[in-house]
């Protein structure tokens, strides 16, 4: 960290309430998470949470989820594509996905529908607002919410007509036109409908196709909610598609912008959705039906060797693609208790539930280096079972037990004749005790139990046959499959509104126990003529454990000033770890956990309309992967708005990045890829968003 920014985070000591509402108002504005079993006050939940309102997606012109993911403290993303697919929370996640099927350990969840691991759907307009919980979510998500859950709601239909537009440019031929039409379609029946495109040529120049748009962004969102309101009945229906084509031209041999690729990639996601979810309110519970259906189709490519072709003698020249398709489908029923079914007198709120989730994924790789195709299909079934009780002893102690289990039945085939099917049971829960002295106070600590499925390498199944060395041949075989990760969190936390209700604190600290920690790692094969590739997989780690502390304060100075900002602090170490290439990685950090995280924000609201707005967020370095040694570097951004509300629109200029600092989203190391240096082994980076700057503006009506 640059040595200004060390005195100021250490006298500061802010961190954020993301979730911004009216700066007029003379209280901040309460923020309901709904991503629990039941709507729960973000001020009385005990789970450390950070929620993203729509009104700062507005502000920042946010048009993707890893533009705003990393202002939640402790929650980072991995570049290797155009937008952000995978995430980390508290230094555990995925980094990427190549040939190898994933079990991702954050979910990712858009109004109901599961994408965990298609996070490049996370289209921001017409969202209402992000929820990123952090820790195990083992009673509440499942295998796939092992470090956390990133909970995506799109605004809901009103009851009064409402519609509006928004519009925005900015340099890098950079453009979003958008609309939204909400309101009554009789006396039960409400809707509303969203459709935005966004257009960008992105920020990499190709000097040899003499092209500014190899790594475009061109995404397309619609959106569609009905709501039918009957006496005792609620039905919803969601609709969501989003058509992602993008480019991917991300890397170059001498770590610059400027590429040399003679077969620029690709970055595309459709993905399509449908959701009913009924609820309904009978004498002695309430009931919730959700049914989910989803497809997603991705094509993911890149121009394997970075040049053209002639550009060197030594060279050569390949091009890697993998085309999957994901078809998901969901079923969850859940019971909860109303105020005739407590138990226990009256003391115990309880709710039960079952879930199933189906997921068929194809895959088809082809590479260009010696013309090979690979196929495979990944199948997972997951049935759980789940409950969990809030008993309170009193008006300020509550308990709460939760509850689940789960039977997972995963079947794997591809074209080199790897046939694996495996069924496992899992369980996790939670256990936490609340302490609320009033409305404005709540003290809790919590024990929560994560879990994470096993699977197999088909990269190193397919690969044993073609091994003589009997060494290297030992050395795979001992990690052809990986077993099931088990995580326990310990948390305590301390929130409250103070100062009435113009500040809020929110503090977290936390200690996790990894058992048979899952790792990604790769074997580096030399290919004739001295290039490398890549054979990906996944490993156990015996050990490793992850602790720290979340901070976050939002605090409404005065009815014109509000500051607020972020700091999260995180250690990370491997126990008892040594990697493919033989490195002992005892005590050495995670990847993707970088050491400390903030961000610290000012608004001043003029009278008139006319507002001020900055912010600054940063982090430290920390490891690309666990395979080697590179390492992205710290970074500090200022990004700052200038804007005017009317009554019906608002004009905002903003910009992100402003010092133009370079910041490295993706980096590689063990390797060499550059033929004028004999494939000498050397770190590669990609390069993050410059400096931007644009205009937006939104009218309602």
């Amino acid at each position: 960290m640059k040595a200004s920014i060390r005195p100021f985070l250490t006298l500061s000591c802010l961190s954020v309430s993301l979730a911004t509402g009216d700066v007029g108002a003379n209280e901040l504005p309460e923020i309901v998470v709904t991503a629990q079993f039941r709507d729960t006050n973000l001020m009385q939940e005990a789970n450390s949470t950070s929620v993203i309102g729509a009104e700062l997606i507005q502000q920042r012109a946010a048009q993707h989820l890893d533009e705003v993911i990393n202002l939640a403290p402790n929650v980072n993303f991995s570049g290797g594509s155009n937008r952000a697919r995978f995430f980390q929370v508290r230094g555990v996640g995925d980094r990427s996905q190549f040939q190898a099927p994933l079990n991702p350990s954050v979910g990712v969840i858009l109004d109901g529908v599961d994408f965990s691991g298609m996070g490049g759907l996370g289209t921001l307009f017409d969202i209402e607002q992000v929820e990123i919980l952090r820790g195990p979510q083992g009673t509440l998500h499942g295998a796939n919410a092992l470090a956390g859950l990133i909970n995506i709601r799109s605004a809901a239909p009103t009851a009064e007509f409402e519609n509006y537009i928004e519009a925005g440019i900015a340099d890098y031929q950079t453009w979003n036109l958008g609309a939204a039409s909400s309101g009554p379609l009789g006396d039960s029946l409400l809707y509303r409908v969203a459709a935005h495109q966004f257009r960008s040529d992105g920020f990499t120049d190709n000097q040899f196709l003499q092209r500014e748009d190899t790594q475009s962004r061109d995404e397309l969102t619609l959106r569609g909610k009905l709501r039918w309101l009957a006496d005792a009945h609620t039905v919803d229906l969601g609709l969501n598609h989003i058509d992602i084509n993008n480019g991917y031209d991300g890397f170059s041999l001498d770590n610059v912008r400027d590429t040399l690729s003679d077969e620029p990639g690709q970055d595309d996601q459709k993905s399509s959705s449908a959701s009913v979810l009924v609820a309904s309110t009978f004498n002695a519970f309430d009931n919730e039906v959700l049914l989910t259906v989803a497809n997603t189709r991705s094509d993911y490519g890149y121009d394997e060797d970075w040049v053209y072709e002639g550009f060197h003698p030594f060279g050569y020249s390949s091009f890697d693609r993998y085309q999957r398709e994901r078809d998901s489908y969901s079923a969850q029923w859940r019971l909860h208790s109303n105020d005739s079914s407590k138990l226990f007198a009256n003391s115990t709120d309880w709710t039960a539930g079952a879930y199933y989730l189906s997921n068929d994924e194809d895959l088809n790789r082809f590479n260009s280096y010696g013309n090979t195709r690979f196929d495979s299909r990944y199948e997972t079934a997951t049935l759980a079972l789940f409950g969990q009780l809030d008993i309170s002893f009193t008006e300020a102690l509550k308990l709460t037990l939760g509850l689940r289990w789960e039977d997972r039945d995963t079947d794997y085939k591809d074209s080199s004749q790897v046939n694996s099917d495996t069924e496992k049971s899992l369980w996790g829960g939670r256990i936490a005790l609340e302490y609320q002295t009033n409305d404005q106070t709540l003290a809790y600590a919590s024990i929560a139990r994560g879990y994470r499925a096993n699977g197999v390498n088909p990269d190193i199944l397919s690969t044993l046959n073609e091994i003589s060395d009997p060494e290297v041949l030992n050395l795979l075989s001992g990690v052809s499959e990986y077993d099931e990760e088990s995580l326990i969190n310990y948390e305590v936390g301390l929130k409250a509104r103070l100062l009435e209700n113009r500040l809020e604190t929110r503090l977290a600290m936390f200690y996790m126990d990894r058992e048979d920690q899952q790792v990604r790692g790769s074997f580096v094969v030399q290919r004739p003529g001295g290039s490398s590739d890549f054979i990906d997989f996944t490993d156990n780690a015996a050990q490793g454990n992850n602790y720290g502390m979340e901070l976050e304060v939002d605090w409404l100075l005065s009815d014109a000033l509000r500051l607020w900002g972020s700091l999260g602090l995180l250690e990370t170490e491997y126990e008892d770890y040594i990697n493919a290439q033989g490195d002992d990685l005892a005590g050495r950090e995670q990847a993707q956990a970088p050491a400390y995280q903030y961000t610290l924000g000012a608004r001043y609201s003029f009278s008139g309309g006319l507002y001020l707005q900055a912010d600054l967020e940063g982090k430290d370095s920390f490891y690309f992967s666990d395979r080697h040694e590179v390492r992205a570097s710290a970074y500090d951004l200022l990004n700052a708005s200038v804007g005017y509300q009317a009554r019906n629109w608002t004009l905002t200029l903003w910009g992100r990045n402003l010092t133009d600092e370079d910041i490295f989203v993706r980096g590689f190391g063990g390797f060499g890829n550059d033929p004028r240096k004999d494939y000498a082994v050397e770190p590669y980076y990609q390069y993050g968003a410059p400096r931007q700057v644009g205009l937006s503006a939104s009218y309602t009506f």
